[in-house]
């Protein structure tokens, strides 16, 4: 086994990224082709099917250091004055900011002077209060989002810290963090997994598989040696059982190149919708947003007119 840990590993992050590109007989095909079978990729890949990692030290850096960690970097959170920004855009704020102006330009034409100077004096007030309006369902609604993220944020990093996975490390079956899993890793998965990265499986019992978060297609998939060996990160286990190779984690898995390419479109503003895990967040806190940014429009403009009233009356 001292080969497991000097010896070079003889399956590169490309390679292993276009297997993991192939389906059903492309796969099969593809394996016996390049390696034989999946015993000789464990055996490029330094691991024993039956036996597993060793779990040395040496071993683990090694791995992360030429496959990468089975981590997804969280999106760059949004800063307070961008959310204030995408506040701002709400097309009834942008129709009261244009109206707050044009009072308030209209304000500082000299009129002649005609009864009721106090009603005159107050005309500028009209724009400056709308204003003040606007700026308080800014923050508010900004404020709102801010914390929404943050609460999402933490509550995913508390899930991700809970989510644990069987594997075999020396000979022994161990439950690790997801986050602790490399390639080359004996995985097992079992009716109610969340498989955390792509794999190729080694053997299975009537196992099948969800892909519906990464393919769209709703009907489980049976996978199997024979029919379609190719696990892949983000999906459901739902029925049966089986043993798998880890060959992808992290950004280099199907989850991770997905996710990849959506930020790399929403810097663009071309990307299609977020992961599917943030959708339910999101819709969550535009109905919060549209929610509150009603109450707060309705309680400033009331606030507005009822100021405005009395200093005509005083």
């Amino acid at each position: 086994m001292d080969d497991e840990i000097d010896g070079p590993f003889k399956a590169t992050v490309e390679e292993l990224r276009e297997l993991m590109e192939l389906r059903r007989g492309e796969a099969i095909t593809e394996i016996k082709n390049r390696y034989g079978d999946v015993q000789e990729l464990c055996s490029r890949l330094k691991t024993s099917p039956t036996q597993g990692l060793r779990g040395l030290a040496a071993d683990m850096t090694r791995r992360v250091t030429t496959y990468g960690k089975n981590i997804i970097p969280p999106k760059p959170p949004k800063t307070f004055l961008r959310l204030m920004w995408e506040a701002i855009q709400d097309v009834t704020l942008i129709m009261l900011i244009i109206a707050a102006l044009i009072s308030l330009g209209l304000s500082f034409i000299p009129k002649q002077h005609k009864e009721g100077g106090a009603e005159s004096e107050a005309e500028w007030f009209e724009g400056v209060a709308i204003l003040v309006a606007i700026l308080i369902v800014v923050l508010v609604t900004a404020f709102n989002d801010y914390s929404k993220e943050r609460q999402f944020r933490g509550l995913k990093d508390k899930l991700d810290q809970e989510h644990k996975m069987s594997v075999i490390r020396a000979g022994e079956i161990v439950q690790i963090i997801v986050a602790d899993i490399v390639v080359g890793d004996i995985a097992i998965c079992k009716y109610g997994d969340l498989l955390p990265a792509d794999g190729v499986i080694i053997h299975s019992n009537d196992l099948k598989i969800d892909e519906s978060s990464l393919t769209g297609e709703s009907d489980s998939i049976k996978k199997g040696v024979d029919t379609d060996p190719m696990l892949l990160s983000g999906t459901h286990v739902m029925e049966g059982s089986g043993k798998f190779v880890v060959t992808a984690v992290g950004l280099h898995s199907q989850t991770g190149q997905i996710f990849s390419l959506l930020l790399g479109g929403d810097k663009k503003k071309s990307g299609p919708a977020k992961v599917k895990v943030e959708d339910g967040n999101e819709e969550a806190a535009v109905g919060t947003y549209s929610k509150g940014k009603q109450r707060c429009v309705c309680f400033s403009l009331r606030t507005h007119y009822r100021t405005v009233n009395y200093l005509k009356c005083s």
